[in-house]
């Protein structure tokens, strides 16, 4: 084999909401070998400055880099943000994919309306990226968007249904997606957090709205850019490297609702950026 098809791909977030993304990856390209970071130490990216984002965000990548990736998945919506392009120009030739993109194309494929609704962090939401990406390939596309940081928090802590998470989905949409010509058709998951509250949402919004799961949008581009740059295995079952910047225990534990199979401490590895 190839000494570049055998590097393993590179996966980073501000914490383990990317894992979401990394579950996505492994279903796609069960053959892959996957080396996450997860920025524990310092998270969350989304309420930081643009300027310390793209200097996390360039340090986890320097780590990953360092350790011989084939390619780069940014699994973090406000990293992609602010720095895909920017690591892409350090990194090049190696292949660096966002969480961002991949999820406005879904979504302007998905809108029948071209009315979209994207909820995320308070750092994407008001940076307006989705936005710019969604208005880039829709431009007459209505989209409005949302910051919902409790979603985060009820994630982090596992808590993934019953009456409080829908009482929080009511208040966060019910005025979202309120009645009338103007409501929306779609709505981005904008964080990598939000798909394990996907069966909630789905459930108060009912089913006219199609929900775009950015995780998996992502995987599909990151399978097709391996194979236009000859970079994809074609056999076998690849492994996991798990790294974490602080608190092994708390990665293990709130991973495991994220990546949907047990996590262990001693599977993650703490390192110092």
């Amino acid at each position: 084999m190839d000494a570049a098809v055998k590097g393993s791909i590179g996966v980073f977030d501000s914490g383990v909401g990317g894992l979401t993304v990394l579950r996505a990856l492994r279903g796609a390209l069960p053959a892959e070998d996957f080396i996450y970071l997860g920025d524990t130490a310092r998270l969350p990216y989304g309420t930081k400055s643009r300027d310390t984002v793209v200097r996390y965000a360039s340090q986890c990548a320097g780590v990953l880099a360092a350790r011989g990736i084939k390619a780069l998945v940014i699994a973090c919506n406000t990293a992609s943000a602010v720095g895909v392009d920017l690591l892409a120009q350090r990194l090049a030739p190696l292949p660096v994919i966002g969480v961002l993109e991949p999820g406005a194309e879904a979504a302007v494929r998905a809108s029948r309306s071209g009315r979209i609704a994207v909820i995320a962090t308070e750092g994407t939401v008001q940076g307006g990226a989705y936005q710019r990406a969604i208005a880039a390939r829709r431009p007459d596309a209505v989209v409005s968007a949302r910051a919902c940081p409790l979603f985060v928090a009820l994630a982090e802590e596992g808590w993934t249904d019953g009456p409080i998470v829908e009482a929080v989905a009511h208040r966060y949409l019910d005025g979202l997606f309120a009645a009338g010509p103007d409501r929306p058709d779609t709505l981005v998951l904008g964080c990598t957090h939000f798909p394990v509250l996907k069966g909630v949402i789905a459930r108060v919004l009912g089913p006219d709205v199609t929900i775009v799961d950015s995780a998996l949008t992502t995987a599909e581009v990151t399978a097709r850019v391996l194979a236009r740059h000859g970079l994809a295995r074609g056999e076998g079952i690849g492994t996991v490297t798990l790294l974490a910047t602080d608190g092994p225990a708390r990665f293990a534990r709130v991973g495991s609702v994220f990546s949907g199979e047990p996590v262990f401490p001693d599977d993650v590895e703490v390192i110092d950026l």
